[in-house]
């Protein structure tokens, strides 16, 4: 296969999978933005994590929000649960590497807050114990999903998935949505 014949068939499966989603119940996504558009009206905040790519998605997502998506506006709280290398180190040494976002939960987590875990297997055990942890505390939980959403997907109030097993795919519906979610809550909230 050519190069430009596989940058062609990975242009053309990327553009499959996202019709793919956008023939699907968009529902989730909507009712996600409104839940993180709620708490930040009423003064929350969105906590957001995942692994490896993911885990680079939920810095994208907050940085979005603090900073600015598509225009001027007030900074809106959002912090990614992936950046703090002391904390995530920490946790992972001195309990398990499934516990660094739920501890992160229980500290920076308050009833009316939104809890975001993003994970293409859906099956990620510490993104799992993260919702967890913030259903405990009263949070709203969301989970973006791939595969057919697994443990990930179950622990949350709030589910998106897209259906595939292509973790490079997923990942690239996932800054999509991600996007659209961006683009939600700062039309609610700086409206």
């Amino acid at each position: 296969m050519r190069d430009a014949d596989l940058v062609a068939s990975v242009i053309a499966d990327t553009i499959a999978l996202h019709e793919r989603v956008r023939q699907s119940d968009l529902q989730p996504i909507a009712d996600a933005a409104a839940a993180i558009a709620t708490a930040m009206r009423k003064g929350g905040k969105l906590l957001v994590f995942g692994n490896g790519g993911s885990a680079s998605d939920a810095q994208h997502a907050a940085a979005e929000l603090v900073g600015r998506f598509a225009r001027e506006r007030m900074a809106l709280p959002a912090i990614a649960l992936t950046t703090d290398t002391s904390v995530l180190t920490s946790v992972a040494n001195d309990y398990a590497f499934e516990r660094v976002f739920a501890r992160q939960v229980e500290a920076l987590g308050r009833p009316g807050d939104v809890a975001l875990g993003i994970s293409t297997s859906g099956r990620s055990p510490n993104v799992v114990a993260g919702l967890n942890a913030a259903r405990e505390r009263g949070l709203e939980t969301i989970a973006l999903t791939g595969c057919d959403g697994g443990d990930v997907g179950r622990a949350a109030g709030v589910h998106i998935n897209v259906p595939s097993d292509s973790t490079p795919r997923v990942q690239e519906v996932h800054r999509t949505l991600l996007h659209a979610i961006c683009e939600l809550v700062e039309n609610a909230v700086a409206g």
